[in-house]
């Protein structure tokens, strides 16, 4: 039994530390062969049109502040087009919306979920580029310049820009959690993008030529991820522009951020069967690679692996071996912390690392629980929306 426990162990040990940690340094370490030169900024009559599409649901009491925002964007009004879509929406975000008369205003009053109504309005879009964003986020003044930059480059399928969230001196659980996440996520999609290409776009800001649109099916979860990866699956690459950057507050709790990451998890299982031939790396080569180091691993074996690891732990610590008790002590230490965490969720405290271990634990059993939703077929397609945190 011992040594069935001990191959567990390490096996699990070095997947879930090349998945969580292991993979960033050898990105970070990859990028530092292939350098990149970024492409330089256009002038204002070199600049592509484009389309901004922001889909919104019920978003009465931000939607106003997302078109004045818009309207502050650094890019000429005679190349961008802005298309808002308000389907199934039962509040006043249609009639708000309308205010603005040179926004194209789509609505129909049935909900069907946002890939259906993004599907249905791209049929109108005319521009060669077309920029994606959520309505309740802010775009930073030069997000759509910095973008379309990369576009000079006809391999250039894409680009996504960057998700940040408010960060305050001291937050709960969720703000604490979710910040440090992005941060992280961040960096690797940076490195990703610097050796090839990006394994999977954020809906809140992500961009594609228009040619290379392919309608997602109408029950995909998560259609900004999948979109993402079929534009590099074409042979494009996916680029990254941290100078794009979308911001929105944390959920305003690890429950609406558990709904968040299960949904998510849901459909990352959903999508690796429906992107199963990007598994083959003799095919796909360098974005097999990433897509499986990023996101296979992340939805897979990773939190498979976790509670094993710890089993296996206490086998071989009851064999009396000094090592693997200290081992085991540090693992107890941890989910004690995240433990903690979960009793002090709600409070605001100035430790940023103190909810890591308790958001790392929700964030990987959220896979668990995304899993059985996705085996079950009970995900719905329709977002519910978490609730966010306020700015004070």
């Amino acid at each position: 039994m011992a040594g069935a426990a001990l191959y567990i162990f390490w096996t699990g040990i070095f997947i879930v530390l090349y998945t969580y940690l292991g993979y960033g340094i050898v990105i970070f370490l990859l990028s530092k062969i292939r350098v990149r030169q970024r492409p330089f900024l256009q002038a204002d009559h070199e600049l592509p049109r484009v389309t901004l599409l922001i889909a919104a649901f019920d978003e009465e009491g931000f939607i106003e502040e997302k078109v004045k925002n818009t309207f502050a964007l650094d890019y000429p009004t005679d190349k961008l087009s802005i298309f808002i879509v308000t389907d199934g929406s039962a509040d006043r975000t249609p009639d708000l919306v309308r205010q603005f008369q040179s926004v194209h205003l789509f609505h129909e009053p049935e909900r069907k979920g946002k890939i259906h109504a993004v599907n249905r309005i791209m049929k109108f879009v005319e521009t060669p580029v077309v920029i994606f964003s959520d309505a309740n986020t802010y775009l930073n003044r030069d997000a759509i310049k910095n973008m379309v930059r990369h576009y000079q480059d006809e391999k250039v399928g894409g680009v996504a820009g960057e998700k940040r969230i408010f960060v305050k001196m001291a937050d709960n659980a969720s703000g604490s959690g979710e910040g440090l996440y992005w941060k992280y996520e961040s960096f690797l999609k940076q490195k990703d993008a610097e050796v090839y290409s990006v394994v999977g776009a954020a809906g809140e800001l992500f961009s594609v030529r228009t040619s290379l649109f392919e309608e997602p099916a109408e029950n995909m979860i998560i259609e900004d991820f999948y979109l993402s990866l079929r534009v590099a699956m074409k042979g494009y690459r996916f680029m990254y522009e941290p100078d794009a950057y979308a911001i929105e507050n944390a959920a305003a709790s690890v429950a609406e951020e558990w709904k968040r990451k299960v949904r998510i998890s849901a459909g990352g299982f959903q999508a690796i069967t429906r992107l199963s031939a990007l598994l083959n790396p003799l095919r796909y080569g360098l974005l097999s690679f990433q897509y499986i180091s990023h996101r296979v691993l992340r939805w897979t074996l990773a939190p498979l692996f976790l509670p094993l690891i710890l089993i296996s732990n206490i086998v071989l610590a009851a064999e009396g071996l000094l090592f693997y008790q200290v081992i085991l002590l540090f693992q107890v230490i941890f989910y004690f912390i995240a433990g903690a965490g979960h009793l002090f969720q709600n409070k605001k405290i100035s430790i940023k690392g103190f909810f890591v271990p308790y958001y790392f634990s929700v964030m990987n059993l959220s896979v668990y629980a995304g899993f059985l939703r996705f085996a079950k077929g009970s995900q719905s397609i329709l977002w519910d929306k978490a609730a966010r945190a306020k700015n004070e």
